[in-house]
């Protein structure tokens, strides 16, 4: 067995799972009630071995395709958000009937490409997944293909995984789908494919062995699965591609089991983090704190709290970057804002309960979370 493969999903904590179209719906014929059921009793075994868990799963169009009589997936955009309108409700109703099974409660969470895009949104959408997580819920994601066009759609729900497994940090990506996992051509043209067990997510031979869509009921194939394992190893995420219906895999894969391929993250998850924050965001404005704040952020790794801020420099608005500026005007971290700039001016030096009365709501008791945010001194 394979060091890394045997570990890399034994350590995580955070996992994101997706499955495609072909498995949730049986190649089209429906919902799989038996399969569902199945990835669900697996999800409650990862939770209740203190792991954090959010599916993925695609199905949403074939199912709706089902329930409307159509055979082949149509091409217009506007039959295409039906069918998802029609298909959504069956499969949020499977899900949290199977998960309630477990006595595990579910939530329905559909994105777009512009909930992640723009900053505000992010941050909204990854408050809410995190507090879902904490609350013991299990989030169920899909596109939310009633509202998408062309301009906005993620693509495929690969992409969309390794989207979400950014958005919340996660440890791992498992992308559940009808193969064994990535071989060295497509076995179903070439009987001498070999097996890939392990590889660099990210490295271009990949793709290369990569071929098209793999079916007419889902839109991805190999080739998204490969790239989505290069956008998710960008936060540090390590990839396992893995047949659906491998028994227990879920489950065999979090206790050691090499199952699937892995694709190893070359950057490590705090790197990751450190470099997105540090590195690649263009900067908003500063918020000016007092020594106390600065020593608690600087050298206790602490968050940043409006009643240690003296002053709020620019314009900005909730979710964009951020620096954060001792008082003698050093740069010391730099982050992601839980309040837009006139928000914060009416926060400096107020302690968290007196939030409502001054914005008229309450959110975030922080200023800048220490889960966003970056030391650059």
């Amino acid at each position: 067995m394979n060091r890394l493969n045997s570990t890399v999903l034994r350590d995580a904590k955070r996992i994101v799972v997706k499955v495609g179209s072909s498995l949730v719906t049986n190649d089209g014929r429906g919902l799989d009630e038996e399969a569902i059921g199945e990835w669900c009793r697996q999800l409650a075994v990862l939770i209740r071995d203190g792991r954090e868990v959010i599916m993925v799963s695609s199905g949403a169009i074939a199912e709706g395709m089902k329930r409307l009589g159509w055979t082949s997936r149509p091409t217009a955009i506007q039959e295409l958000q039906a069918a998802a309108a029609v298909g959504q409700m069956g499969l949020a109703q499977m899900y949290e009937t199977k998960l309630r099974a477990h006595q595990l409660g579910s939530a329905q969470v559909l994105l777009t490409h512009a909930d992640l895009a723009d900053r505000e949104r992010y941050l909204n959408a990854r408050s809410t997944l995190l507090t879902l997580l904490k609350l013991g819920v299990v989030p169920v994601i899909n596109e939310n293909d009633t509202v998408v066009n062309d301009e906005i759609k993620f693509g495929d729900n690969d992409t969309l995984g390794a989207l979400v497994a950014n958005l919340v940090e996660a440890d791992a990506l498992v992308i559940l789908t009808d193969q064994k996992g990535l071989f060295t051509a497509d076995p179903r043209k070439e009987p001498t494919a070999q097996f890939v067990h392990e590889a660099k997510a990210g490295d271009p031979a990949l793709e290369a062995m990569a071929g098209g869509a793999g079916s007419s009921i889902g839109r991805g194939g190999m080739i998204t699965k490969i790239l989505a394992a290069k956008r998710a190893a960008g936060s540090g995420a390590s990839t396992v591609i893995a047949w659906g219906r491998e028994p227990d895999a879920l489950v065999r894969l979090t206790r050691g089991d090499s199952i699937g391929t892995l694709l190893v993250a070359q950057t490590q998850k705090t790197q990751a983090r450190k470099q997105w924050m540090a590195d690649h965001l263009q900067l908003r404005g500063t918020v000016v704190v007092d020594a106390g704040a600065a020593a608690k952020v600087r050298d206790e790794g602490k968050s940043l709290l409006p009643i240690g801020m003296l002053q709020v420099e620019g314009d900005f608005s909730r979710g964009d970057v951020i620096a954060v500026k001792g008082p003698d005007g050093t740069e010391i971290a730099r982050g992601l804002a839980n309040y837009a700039s006139g928000e914060a001016r009416l926060l400096c030096r107020k302690p968290s309960s007196e939030f409502e009365k001054l914005l008229g709501y309450a959110a975030e008791p922080e200023m800048l979370h220490r889960d966003n945010l970056v030391l650059t001194r």
